[in-house]
């Protein structure tokens, strides 16, 4: 009988304890990128872009499967909860691995408009972050043909599951904060580009950003080879033109070091030593496996010379996106100026290239 009760009593409990807050898959919809802009309408406000993918079954496939959030506001956390009103269902973030933001915004402090996205934690781990020419909203609306549902192409530009082109660097959304707010490196980001006729997004290009906020455009060759000296990716292309030869090289993943010299704490050239294999994938002439030594020889002067180009450009701009003055800071002991003594040291610092090049054939002709 006192069992009996008991159950009773239980059963009682159970009845009036409030359902769990899960939500039903019907009741969600999945973010799967963000847009940021300047507000069409008021000064120093900005614009948020969500894109939202809509679940469709296999005979609505074809039809678009996107639906887009657009509100404005003076501040990013407050435009989403408003957002978030323009939908019967709940708002999903742990899709949302593409975050743009119109290069005109990073002219300011990124803190002031990025903080909400930097303190979600079901953002700031997985997204990947990009800056856009034209409006952010216009390059979420760029639907290339083939696009599915969830699965956005400019994920499989940055993540590795689908792009794997040299000429693309990824930046997760928490590399950028870092990037920016440490001293002796400066910022870099991926730029995503719409053609001409709307139809497709091009990324092979990056943007380097200052300590103030100004940005400078890195060319896509420029892109390429920061990519393999700083990321170490495979796939290097190298159209060598030199001595009569035309030779278009293909480099698997390069090794590189960085080391800085120093002499009484200051800093006195940086040495940049590069090792890379690969084959000749084309020539405008006959090439005889015996002579891959000189080819060697020829391929390692003028790669040279192309980062060399690069790393005096980025100097000229007073621009650091290597690290190479984080570097230098962690080789001192701490002193109040030792920042400025890079500062003024670096844009006239001599920066030694060396590479070794190891080609191992002229390819395949059958």
């Amino acid at each position: 009988m006192a069992n009996l009760k008991y159950f009773l009593f239980i059963v009682v409990i159970i009845s009036i304890l409030a359902g769990c807050g899960f939500k039903d898959i019907d009741n969600r919809v999945f973010v799967t990128g963000i847009g940021i802009d300047p507000s069409e309408k008021d000064e120093g406000a900005y614009k948020v872009t969500l894109k939202l993918a809509i679940p469709v079954s296999v005979k609505q496939k074809g039809e678009t499967s996107y639906q887009f959030l657009v509100h404005e506001g003076d501040n990013i956390g407050e435009i989403i909860q408003i957002l978030e009103t323009h939908t019967d269902k709940v708002l999903e973030f742990g899709h949302a691995k593409v975050i743009l933001i119109n290069e005109a915004l990073l002219e300011h402090n990124l803190k002031d408009f990025m903080d909400y996205l930097f303190r979600r934690g079901d953002i700031q781990s997985i997204a990947y972050i990009g800056a856009t020419k034209k409006t952010a909203e216009e390059v979420l609306r760029t639907l290339p043909k083939g696009e599915s549902v969830v699965a956005s192409p400019l994920t499989k530009f940055f993540g590795d599951t689908g792009n794997d082109s040299p000429y693309v660097v990824s930046v997760y959304l928490y590399e950028i904060r870092r990037d920016f707010h440490s001293k002796g490196i400066d910022a870099i980001l991926p730029i995503v580009e719409i053609n001409e006729a709307g139809s497709q997004l091009i990324v092979n290009k990056l943007l380097v950003i200052s300590e103030k906020g100004q940005t400078f455009e890195l060319s896509s060759s420029d892109t390429q080879a920061f990519n393999a000296l700083k990321n170490s990716v495979a796939g290097f292309s190298f159209k060598l033109d030199s001595d009569g030869y035309r030779l278009l090289l293909n480099m698997t993943k390069p090794k590189v070091k960085y080391n800085i010299t120093t002499e009484n704490g200051q800093p006195r050239a940086i040495h940049v030593d590069v090792a890379m294999s690969g084959v000749i994938t084309q020539s405008n002439k006959t090439l005889l496996i015996d002579n891959l030594q000189d080819y060697n020889k020829l391929a390692a002067k003028e790669l040279t010379k192309e980062f060399e180009k690069m790393f005096t450009i980025l100097q000229k701009e007073e621009l650091d996106p290597f690290g190479f003055g984080l570097k230098y800071r962690t080789m001192q002991l701490h002193q109040k100026d030792i920042l400025q003594k890079w500062k003024q040291s670096y844009p006239t610092l001599p920066i030694k290239v060396t590479v070794d090049v190891d080609l191992k054939s002229t390819g395949t002709i059958d």
